[in-house]
């Protein structure tokens, strides 16, 4: 392989590590933020959410990156460079250099599978503090508005103050 063809495959691979490496860093914080869930520590979720911001900013900028040297390693080779592929690109280039790519796309696609079901049971660990929380505001209000009941004559009559009062202590 010419030199050109080298140059742009080790930016690739450069490239590629890096991405690696912060999608890591993204698995990390979702595996932290779902502990702080679980403990409802809001200040730890806080500070892990605005963290996971600035890795997926990165993320982007170096997804962007990787779609830039992979279209040019794509020209390079003869590959379809308006959409490229990691595979595809693996195929076209033999030996190690194919291998180090499918070792990439396999590497990606496990982490970012597993940062996907982790975000899926905290977003299912949010809902279930949301609806506690729905419950509580719902029961609070309920206990500060006070209970209806029925007089002997159909009408309403303030009942007790408190909630879960099913039976009259007058009874």
């Amino acid at each position: 392989m010419d030199a050109t063809v080298d140059r742009a495959f080790e930016k690739l691979i450069i490239n590629l590590d890096d991405l690696v490496g912060l999608y890591r860093q993204l698995l990390d914080l979702a595996r932290k933020e779902k502990q702080y869930l679980i403990d409802a520590d809001t200040d730890r979720i806080l500070e892990v959410n605005s963290q996971k911001d600035a890795v997926l900013q990165k993320v982007k900028l170096a997804d962007t990156l990787r779609f830039k040297h992979a279209k040019e390693l794509c020209v390079k080779i003869g590959a379809d460079f308006e959409n490229p592929r990691l595979l595809e690109i693996a195929q076209r280039l033999h030996g190690p250099k194919g291998d180090q790519l499918h070792n990439f796309h396999s590497t990606l696609e496990m982490v970012i599978k597993r940062i996907i079901e982790i975000n899926k049971d905290n977003e299912a660990l949010a809902q279930k503090a949301i609806n506690t929380l729905n419950g509580t505001m719902n029961n609070i209000k309920e206990t500060l508005s006070g209970k209806k009941t029925y007089e002997k004559k159909g009408t309403y009559k303030a009942g007790p103050e408190s909630s879960g009062n099913f039976v009259s202590k007058e009874a």
